[in-house]
C-alpha cells in the first residue's frame, strides 16, 4: 500500500520539477542531458511565467549539492541555469535572475577556488547580457565586495591564487559593465563601492610592477601566457574601462581611492607605479575630465604638505605627467581668462564669466608656488638645525632632497606654461614674475623678510628658471605686448643685482622673448665671426609696432645692458650672453636711428673700460673691450657697410698683433696674460668714433648723433640702491647733529691764500668754461634724441623732488590732526594729536 501511495504521488509533482529532475544523470560524468535541456528550454521559452519557480526549485538543488560536496551536479545545476538565461528574455526573467544571483552568491561564498571560478564565469556570462528594462531593486553590493576579497586572495598555491584573483577581477569588470549604464545603478560610483574597486584593480597591477622591480618580469599579456590569465593586464584593462565610464560628477570618486592606495602602501617613493597609475588615468578619461585630475592631484599635495621631501616629490612629478598629457589639450581643457580676473586668485567664488568647474590656469601655478616657498622654508630650516646638530649627514640629505621637490616643480611649472596658447602664456608670465621678489615692488604671497637673503635668493634662481621654460618657444607679434611695462621693469630690476647667475637667467629670459625666429643658436658663444652670412640668419623687416617700442623702452634696455657690463663677478657665460642680447636686438628690432644708439652704446662701454672710474678689475674691463669687439664685428657686417667692415677689421687685426687680450677668443680662455693697465694713447687699438660717423655719413644714418657721448639715464634704483638682491624695507633717515656742525665747518673751511685769492679775481678762465658748457648743452638738445632728453630732464626733476621732501620731512612737523589718535607714517611716530579747542592758531588766520 506504501509503495502504491508513492507511485501514485510520484506523477503528480509539477511538470517544471520533473523536466528539472531530468536534466540530471545518475552518474554526473555524464554531464548534462542536452535532450531533457532542450525539453527544459522550449518549455520555458513557451511558459515564461514558470520561470521563478524553476530558478528556486534549481537553487534549492544547487544549495544540497553544495552542502553535500557533489560538485558535479553544482557544474550541470549552473549550465542549466547559464543556458535558460541567455535563451529567455522576456518580463518574467526578473525573478528568475533573482535565483541565479542568489545561486551565484552560494558559490562565491564558499571555500572551494573551482566553484568560485565557476559562479564567477556564470555572474561573466550574465553581466554580457543587455537587459529590455531596468532593474528597481537589484542590488551588486555582495558582488562588489566579494570580487574584490578575490582580488586580493593569498591562497598558497601559486596557481590558485593566480586563478582567483583573475576570476575577482572578471567579476569586478562584469559588476562594472553591468552597472555604469544603468542610471539606476548609480550608486556603485559611491565612495563606499569604488573604495573596493579601485584599490582591487591597483593591487593587481601594483603586484606585477613590484615582480618586475624585483627582476622577476611578469608575463605580458599576448606572450606567452594569455592576457586573460594575466591579473595584471587584465586589471589594467578593467582600470581603463572603468575610467573611460566615468561621468562628470564622478571622476571625484573615481581619482580619491588611487590616491589613498599609493598613500596606503607608500608608493609616492619610488614613484614609477604611480606615475604609471596617472598615465593610464589621463589616457582613458574623456578630454574635458583632465581638469579634475589634476584638481585632485594638487588637492592631494596641500594634504601632504608635511610629509617627506621624497613624498612631495612624488606627487608633484606625478602632476608634471598629469600636465603633459593634459597640456596637449590645453586649449579647450582651460577656459580662457582675461583681465582683472586673472589675478583674483584667491578669490573664494568665482566671477560669473569665469564660472566653470575645476582649476583655472593661476590656481596650478599659484598652488606650486607655494609648495616651492614651503620647500625652501623647510630647506632653511634645516640648514640652520645643522649648525647645532650632530647629525650632519641625514639634515644634508634633506636639503637635497627639498632641492629635488623645488626641481620637480620648477618642471612642472615650466612645463605647463610652456604649453599653454600665446594669449595665456603671456598673462601666466606676468602672473609668475608678480611673485618675483623684487626690489622696489611689493610681492603679494612671499613673506622675504622671515626668509631672509639666501632663501629670497633661492625663490628668485627658481622662478626665473620657470620663466625661462614658460617663456620658450613663445613668439609674440609685437613686442609691446610681450614685454609691457609692470613685466619688463620688475625684470630689468633683478638685472641690477649683484648676482651674476640672477642676471644671466634674465638675460636668458629677454632672449626667448626677443628672440622670434629662433637665431640664438647660431650666435652662441662670443668670438669675432669671420663671416656673418654663413650663418643664414633669419630676419623680417621691423614693424611699425616694434619700431614705437624701441622709441619708448630702448634707452631701458640700452641702461641695463651698459651696467651690467661692469658688474665685478661677470664670468664669461654673462659676456656670452650680453653679446648674443645686443646681437638679437640689432636682428629683430634694429632700424637706422637703433643702429646709432647700438654704436654710441659700444663706444660708451670702450670708454668705460678704458677711464676705469668703478675701478673694474682688469679682466672686466678686457671682456667688455672683447665685447664690444664683437659685436662691433657682427653689426658692421650685418648692416653690409663697407667702410664701416674695414674700420673694424682694422682694429681687430691690430689687436691680434698687439692686445690679444682685447679680443674674445683669447681674454676669455684659462690662464690669459693681462696687462697691467689699458694705454689710452694707442688709439689705433680702439674704435673711433669720428671714423665711424664718417663710415656712416652717407644716407639713412644720422651720423652726427654719434658725436653725442651716450650717458645712462638715472632712474630710482640708481638713488636708492642696485646693490640689493633681497627685498628690505628702506628707510632714509637722515640725522643733523648740532654739535658736530663747527667740527664739520671746520674740516671744510678752506685756508686763504695769496693764490686763492688771485684765482677768484681771475675769471676769464671761468668764462670760457661757462661758454663751452652752454655750447654743449645745446648741441645736446639740438641733435640728440628726444627720448634721451627727456630722460634726462625727467632724471633731474626727481632727484629734486627727492631732495626737497627730505629737506620738508626733516624741518616741517604736520599739523596736529583733531582725531585724537597717535599714527605712524613712513616709519616715524607722530606726535599725539590735540583736540581742536586746544589748538593754537595764528591771529592772521582767526576770522
Amino acid at each position: 500500500m506504501p509503495a502504491g501511495v508513492c507511485g501514485c504521488c510520484g506523477p503528480l509533482r509539477p511538470r517544471y520539477k520533473r523536466l528539472v529532475d531530468n536534466i540530471f544523470p545518475e552518474d554526473p560524468k555524464d554531464g548534462l542531458s542536452k535532450s531533457d535541456m532542450e525539453k527544459l528550454t522550449f518549455y520555458a521559452v513557451s511558459a515564461p511565467e514558470k520561470l521563478d519557480r524553476i530558478g528556486a526549485y534549481l537553487a534549492d538543488r544547487l544549495s544540497r549539492d553544495v552542502v553535500r560536496h557533489r560538485y558535479g551536479y553544482v557544474v550541470i545545476a549552473m549550465e542549466a541555469l547559464d543556458q535558460l538565461l541567455m535563451a529567455c528574455h522576456s518580463q518574467s526573467i526578473k525573478p528568475f535572475v533573482e535565483s541565479f544571483l542568489h545561486m551565484v552568491a552560494k558559490l562565491l561564498e564558499s571555500r572551494e577556488p573551482d566553484l568560485q571560478v565557476l559562479g564567477t564565469n556564470s555572474f561573466v556570462k550574465f553581466a554580457n547580457i543587455e537587459e529590455d528594462t531596468p532593474s528597481y531593486h537589484r542590488r551588486y553590493d555582495f558582488f562588489v565586495s566579494q570580487f574584490s576579497a578575490m582580488c586580493h586572495s593569498t591562497h598558497e598555491d601559486p596557481e590558485t591564487r593566480t586563478r582567483i584573483r583573475v576570476a575577482g577581477i572578471k567579476g569586478l569588470q562584469g559588476v562594472v559593465r553591468k552597472t555604469v549604464n544603468d542610471e539606476l545603478q548609480a550608486i556603485i560610483w559611491e565612495p563606499q563601492h569604488m573604495d573596493k574597486l579601485i584599490p582591487s584593480m591597483l593591487f593587481n597591477m601594483q603586484d606585477a610592477d613590484d615582480l618586475d622591480r624585483a627582476g622577476h618580469p611578469s608575463t605580458p599579456s599576448g606572450s606567452g601566457q594569455d592576457g586573460e590569465e594575466n591579473p595584471a593586464a587584465l586589471a589594467e584593462n578593467c582600470f581603463r574601462e572603468l575610467l573611460g565610464r566615468a561621468a562628470y560628477g564622478n571622476m571625484k570618486n573615481a581619482v580619491r581611492p588611487v590616491l589613498v592606495h599609493l598613500d596606503n602602501h607608500h608608493l609616492w617613493d619610488p614613484n614609477e607605479f604611480a606615475v604609471s597609475c596617472f598615465r593610464i588615468i589621463m589616457f582613458s578619461i574623456q578630454a574635458q575630465h583632465s581638469h579634475h585630475v589634476i584638481q585632485q592631484v594638487l588637492t592631494h599635495l596641500d594634504g601632504n604638505n608635511k610629509s617627506t621631501p621624497r613624498v612631495r616629490a612624488g606627487i608633484v612629478q606625478v602632476l608634471l605627467e598629469t600636465v603633459a598629457i593634459a597640456a596637449k589639450g590645453s586649449v579647450g581643457m582651460i577656459p580662457e581668462c582675461k583681465g582683472s580676473d586673472v589675478f583674483n586668485f584667491e578669490s573664494e567664488s568665482p566671477t560669473p564669466h569665469n564660472l566653470w568647474l575645476g582649476p583655472t590656469v593661476l590656481e596650478v601655478f599659484n598652488t606650486l608656488l607655494k609648495h616651492l616657498r614651503m620647500s625652501v622654508d623647510f630647506e632653511l630650516g634645516d640648514s640652520s638645525r645643522r649648525n647645532s646638530s650632530s647629525s650632519v649627514s641625514s639634515v644634508r640629505g634633506r636639503e637635497s632632497d627639498e632641492r629635488i621637490v623645488q626641481n620637480a616643480i620648477i618642471q612642472t611649472i615650466g612645463f605647463f606654461g610652456g604649453n599653454l596658447p600665446d594669449y595665456q602664456r603671456a598673462e601666466v608670465m606676468m602672473f609668475i614674475m608678480g611673485k618675483v621678489p623684487v626690489y622696489g615692488t611689493p610681492c603679494h604671497t612671499l613673506d622675504t623678510v622671515k626668509i631672509g637673503h639666501q632663501g629670497t635668493k633661492r625663490i628668485q634662481t627658481m622662478l626665473l628658471s620657470s620663466l625661462i621654460m614658460v617663456t620658450s618657444g613663445f613668439k609674440s607679434k609685437s613686442m609691446s605686448a610681450a614685454l609691457p611695462p609692470p613685466f619688463l621693469d620688475p625684470l630689468f630690476s633683478i638685472s641690477l643685482m649683484e648676482d651674476s647667475e640672477l642676471r644671466q637667467l634674465v638675460l636668458e629670459i629677454l632672449h626667448n622673448i626677443i628672440d622670434r625666429h629662433d637665431n640664438r643658436a647660431k650666435l652662441r658663444g662670443i668670438r669675432i665671426i669671420p663671416n656673418v652670412a654663413a650663418l643664414k640668419i633669419k630676419r623680417e623687416k621691423i614693424s611699425k609696432q616694434d619700431v614705437a617700442f624701441m622709441k619708448k623702452h630702448g634707452q631701458q634696455l640700452y641702461r641695463h645692458v651698459y651696467l651690467g657690463c661692469k658688474e665685478e663677478d661677470n664670468v664669461h657665460k654673462n659676456f656670452e650672453l650680453l653679446f648674443t642680447t645686443l646681437a638679437i636686438l640689432t636682428i629683430e628690432l634694429a632700424n637706422e636711428e637703433v643702429v646709432i644708439d647700438l654704436i654710441r652704446l659700444s663706444v660708451a662701454l670702450q670708454e668705460m673700460a678704458l677711464n676705469n672710474e668703478e675701478n673694474m678689475p682688469m679682466s672686466i674691463r678686457c671682456g667688455i673691450m672683447a665685447l664690444v669687439a664683437a659685436y662691433l664685428n657682427f653689426l658692421s657686417q650685418m648692416i653690409a657697410n663697407p667702410p664701416f667692415c674695414q674700420h673694424v677689421s682694422k682694429v681687430i687685426e691690430l689687436r691680434n698683433m698687439d692686445a690679444p687680450y682685447l679680443l674674445p677668443e683669447h681674454i676669455f680662455r684659462d690662464k690669459c696674460p693681462l696687462p697691467e693697465s689699458l694705454d689710452k694713447d694707442d688709439r689705433q687699438l680702439y674704435f673711433q668714433t669720428a671714423d665711424m660717423a664718417e663710415c656712416l655719413a652717407g644716407p639713412g644714418y644720422n651720423a652726427e648723433r654719434l658725436s653725442i657721448p651716450y650717458i645712462p639715464q638715472v632712474t630710482d634704483e640708481d638713488r636708492l640702491t642696485r646693490r640689493k638682491s633681497f627685498v628690505d624695507t628702506i628707510s632714509l633717515q637722515v640725522d643733523i647733529m648740532s654739535s658736530s656742525l663747527p667740527d664739520k665747518q671746520s674740516e671744510l673751511a678752506e685756508e686763504i691764500t695769496f693764490e686763492t685769492l688771485k684765482k677768484a679775481i681771475d675769471t676769464t678762465g671761468l668764462e670760457e668754461q661757462e661758454r663751452e658748457k652752454r655750447r654743449q648743452v645745446m648741441e645736446k638738445f639740438q641733435k640728440a634724441p628726444f627720448e634721451e632728453i627727456a630722460a634726462h630732464c625727467e632724471s633731474k626733476a626727481n632727484m629734486l623732488h627727492d631732495r626737497l621732501a627730505q629737506i620738508f620731512e626733516l624741518t616741517i612737523r604736520p599739523p596736529p590732526s583733531p582725531s585724537g589718535v597717535v599714527s605712524i607714517s613712513a616709519g616715524h611716530t607722530q606726535h599725539p594729536s590735540v583736540p581742536v579747542y586746544e589748538m593754537k592758531f595764528p591771529d592772521l588766520c582767526v576770522y
